[in-house]
């Protein structure tokens, strides 16, 4: 007995991919595969950018940080003149601290606060430095610090600048401006200058020593202060 022959449709059908449109697919995968591998780095690429990204790494981890800018209180002065009846009365202050962060290439950007330790203040003797602790004068038992805040710093030229900010004694507030010079050598930088400051505006001799014939209400107040970190001017 003869075989059956198959049905003529599936005698004559043909494998997907021999068809035209079979083989238009088969060639645009082709492409799309080419491409791909086109992309991909070779291995001595890949490791060339490996070694790159590590190098990279390894150099940002080994570059030092930048020092902080320190105060050296030993090389630092901050002292004041007030006047009792006309007469010079000297003193200072012997414990404060200053943060900053200043460039001088660079003012408008940088910051700077202070404060001062109230109960430090040395008069000339005990007697009167134990009457400046009272709550007339610094009342520096409940109100221990002084503190002042910068809120701009410009220029002048020549290494002289000007600060801005904010000082705060016995909770009372005021605006003042700063004047001083910055002067470097030996790699330590040395700010000097001084301010007026009203007394009265801070409650600073209250009540029977308001009176401005007794002690006068202006204040010279002035400053020499060391600093290690600086950048030069």
């Amino acid at each position: 007995m003869k075989p059956k022959s198959l049905p003529r449709t599936i005698a004559t059908a043909r494998h997907p991919l021999q068809t035209r449109r079979g083989r238009l697919l088969l060639a645009a995968l082709s492409l799309l595969g080419a491409a791909a591998l086109w992309q991909l780095p070779s291995p001595a690429q890949a490791q060339s950018a490996s070694a790159g990204k590590a190098k990279a790494a390894s150099t940002a981890a080994a570059a030092p940080a930048a020092a902080p800018v320190q105060l050296l209180a030993a090389q630092s002065e901050l002292s004041f003149t007030s006047r009792q009846m006309g007469v010079p009365v000297d003193g200072r202050f012997k414990r404060f601290d200053a943060q900053l962060s200043f460039d001088p290439k660079k003012p408008e950007a940088g910051r700077v606060a202070f404060t001062i330790d109230l109960g430090s203040v040395a008069l000339g003797g005990p007697e009167f430095e134990a009457e400046l602790a009272k709550a007339t004068w610094f009342d520096s038992k409940k109100q221990p610090q002084a503190s002042f805040q910068s809120t701009a710093i410009k220029a002048l030229g020549g290494g002289r600048f000007e600060i801005a900010g904010k000082l705060n004694i016995k909770g009372q507030s005021r605006d003042i401006s700063v004047p001083l010079s910055l002067s470097q050598a030996g790699g330590v930088s040395t700010a000097s200058g001084g301010f007026v400051l009203k007394r009265l505006e801070f409650k600073i001799g209250d009540g029977e020593w308001a009176d401005t014939s007794m002690v006068a209400n202006d204040v010279q107040v002035k400053f020499k202060l060391a600093f290690q970190g600086i950048a030069a001017l």
